[in-house]
């Protein structure tokens, strides 16, 4: 009992001496709320959020009348599951916001209208989404109010804003490949987009738009003319690489320039950050500063400071805008603007408060941004460099010394590179290994070299060439940031061709991320010596990857596609043809690099003997059971009578006897991808439907009711 009440004291007194960081753990607590709502199996009631939320902040309205000793720690349970209830609404209200008809079926060849959006260049290919949308013999309550649309071949010019008709095909947005794999049925869910597909032949733009009224259509038109100038100047990856630094369009990068890019630990470098609306507030701050400071009347009777920060700002959501808004940028967007209205208000800039600030913002806002990669690598490297970064201002606080010479500036720019690159790869690995399923092992060899070109040449070219462009001058500096480009893209290619360059590593668990994420924050965002508890928590995430254990069959969601895991732990696939995509998606959550061959579909045993295979289906021996996998119904009795696990792609019209465990093309149609873990014991599936749940976005839930 003494030591409970010793540990008490203990912690109550380290709480009050980091009194100032308690604000920094809002968005923490925001996100726990959020990621509580979006772990539901089932859609909460409406009210589930709010009403529990109401109540806690009439606690806190109440708390007042409590004795002094009773107040503050009813006054923190309170606040803190406020905090939590509010993350919780807000996931709600936006879910309820954004409801939108959905496709519950593939439709077409069809005939399709509607109003052009956004116009993505692709490596040989269009895509665009449209709003307004018309489709033949569908019910205008069932229609989606958008769409994205893959165009190819000659094609007219289309621009944001004209209404355009084609024949094709939608489909419904496809559900994840496998169990805990991206769901891209939830993102589009909160996007608005009700369905994808993909045109024949020419489309027609049946009413064209000089001029939209609409300021959202005219920024895309802005977007696009840009991306066209852009492209009108330079060629292949470089002008791809160019307008994605621009408007951040990413989609014309050629895949095995992206593949460079990611696996030489680059691929921050296209995300519009902290970095590049950074750079364009302070060039734009810089310059507008010292014009002004150049006219002695103006310098001398008005706050030139302040007035370059309103243009910095002012050009800093320009370029936001012209980026399309991602999270990255908004993000640095938030932060940049709180450092410049601090300068217009004479007040010092907090960078965590403002890192706190802006994560708080998107999370009530788009509460959905928590799950996604941008959100948590951005927000995981900016609050790891902060932190660091005040270790280190406060190291040179402590050891100050006079003006350091233009040699040891420059070194310590380059040790600012390199510290800079550790903790930003360090702080992202957690998420690297958790969407990505690798690790690139020289990212700070190509940093060194690609952030200094980036910052300096590149980037202000960018700047350059935007200010020109309505004058029609963009050429000259586009040129000079084609060079700056391409130096940075040999870097990548050389980089992510040097043996051992990526490591790549099976799926992670959920579980180990979370471990790693509340570690994480521990150890940055508290400043006394209990932070460093936060270190259990990153070594627990880092431990959980070796717990994992990839599945020994995989099934795609139409039944077309099987993978098995051999006892080496390689892949092979039913047919190396079928379903690319999903095979991409598989080999990287197994933490494979190519496959490692095909089935003997025509008869004959696999290499190890584990596999048998005859016309009417094949047998497979692992981990002591015997899994029967039939391509046709003539066969499945007697893999009923033999089998621990049937596996069927027709469907099973009798059911086999207990305790054999039996999917066939039927539970594939309901609920999406399985995988399968074969045990001594045990046999344990898991699909796609029950990892989405009963949830909006889910069309395999859509699905299940209407059955």
């Amino acid at each position: 009992m003494r030591a409970a009440i010793r540990l008490a004291r203990a912690v109550r007194a380290v709480l009050a001496a980091e009194r100032d960081r308690w604000l920094l753990w809002l968005p923490a607590g925001v996100g726990v709320g959020i990621g509580a709502y979006f772990a539901l199996p089932d859609e909460p009631p409406l009210w589930l959020g709010p009403m529990p939320l109401a109540l806690a902040l009439c606690g806190i309205a109440g708390a007042r009348a409590l004795g002094e000793r009773g107040r503050v720690p009813a006054l923190a349970a309170l606040v803190s599951a406020a905090v939590v209830l509010a993350g919780f609404a807000a996931a709600q209200v936006r879910t309820a916001t954004v409801a939108a008809p959905v496709l519950e079926r593939r439709i077409g060849p069809v005939a399709i209208a509607g109003r052009i959006v956004t116009v993505e260049v692709l490596p040989s290919a269009w895509r665009l989404t449209l709003n307004a949308v018309s489709v033949a013999d569908l019910a205008p309550e069932r229609t989606p109010q958008a769409v994205r649309v893959r165009v190819q071949g000659a094609q007219p010019a289309f621009r944001p804003g004209d209404r355009v008709t084609m024949r094709g095909v939608l489909m419904p947005p496809p559900p994840p490949s496998a169990p805990g794999a991206f769901d891209f049925q939830r993102q589009s869910y909160f996007r608005g987009l009700g369905g994808v597909g993909f045109a024949y032949g020419t489309v027609t733009v049946a009413e064209p738009n000089p001029e939209p009224a609409a300021w959202a259509l005219a920024l895309e038109r802005t977007r696009q003319r840009v991306g066209d100038r852009i492209r009108a100047h330079l060629d292949g990856a470089t002008a791809a690489v160019a307008v994605a630094l621009v408007i951040g369009e990413r989609g014309g990068i050629p895949p095995p320039v992206m593949t460079d890019i990611r696996e030489s630990g680059l691929a921050h470098l296209l995300a519009i950050s902290g970095l590049h609306v950074g750079l364009v507030a302070g060039l734009v701050f810089g310059v507008v500063r010292g014009g002004l400071a150049l006219v002695r009347p103006v310098a001398l009777r008005f706050p030139i400071k302040k007035w370059a920060a309103v243009a910095a700002a002012l050009a800093a959501i320009g370029y936001a805008a012209l980026a399309g808004w991602p999270i990255p940028t908004q993000r640095a967007l938030l932060m940049i603007g709180l450092v410049l209205l601090a300068v217009v208000l004479d007040r010092r800039g907090l960078s965590m408060r403002s890192v706190a600030w802006a994560a708080l913002v998107i999370l009530l806002l788009t509460p959905e941004s928590l799950l996604s990669a941008s959100f948590q690598l951005s927000f995981a490297a900016v609050v790891a460099l902060i932190a660091v970064y005040e270790e280190v201002r406060e190291w040179r606080r402590r050891h100050r010394r006079e003006a350091p010479s233009l040699p040891e500036r420059f070194l310590f720019y380059l040790g600012g590179v390199a510290l800079t690159t550790v903790v930003a790869s360090a702080a992202t690995a957690p998420f690297a290994v958790f969407h990505f399923h690798y690790l690139a092992g020289y990212g700070l060899a190509a940093n060194m070299v690609a952030v200094p070109v980036t910052a300096f040449w590149v980037m202000p070219m960018a700047v350059a060439a935007l200010a020109l462009m309505p004058l029609g001058l963009e050429a000259v500096p586009l040129s000079a940031m084609a060079v700056g480009i391409d130096v940075v893209l040999a870097v990548a290619e050389a980089v992510a061709n040097w043996p051992g360059a990526v490591m790549r590593l099976p799926a992670a668990p959920l579980a180990g991320l979370v471990a790693a994420v509340v570690g994480g924050l521990w150890l940055c965002l508290w400043r006394t010596r209990w932070r460093f508890l936060g270190a259990v928590g990153i070594i627990a995430g880092a431990l959980s990857l070796s717990l994992v254990r990839p599945p020994d069959l995989l099934i795609d969601g139409e039944a077309r596609l099987l993978a098995l895991r051999t006892a080496d732990g390689d892949l092979v696939l039913s047919s190396q043809r079928t379903n690319r995509f999903a095979q991409d998606v598989w080999l990287r959550r197994a933490g494979l690099e190519r496959i490692g061959g095909g089935w003997p579909l025509q008869g004959g045993n696999s290499a190890d003997g584990a596999l048998a295979c005859d016309p009417l289906g094949c047998i497979w021996r692992r981990q002591g059971r015997v899994v029967a996998i039939a391509w046709s119904p003539e066969g499945l009795a007697e893999d009923c009578r033999h089998a621990d696990v049937v596996v069927s792609v027709v469907p099973i019209r009798l059911p086999c006897p207990a305790p054999v465990r039996t999917i066939d093309r039927f539970d594939v149609w309901r609920n999406g991808a399985h995988a399968l873990w074969l045990d001594g014991a045990t046999v344990r599936v898991e699909s796609v439907g029950e990892r989405q749940g009963r949830r909006p976005w889910s069309v395999l839930a859509q699905r299940r009711r209407d059955r």
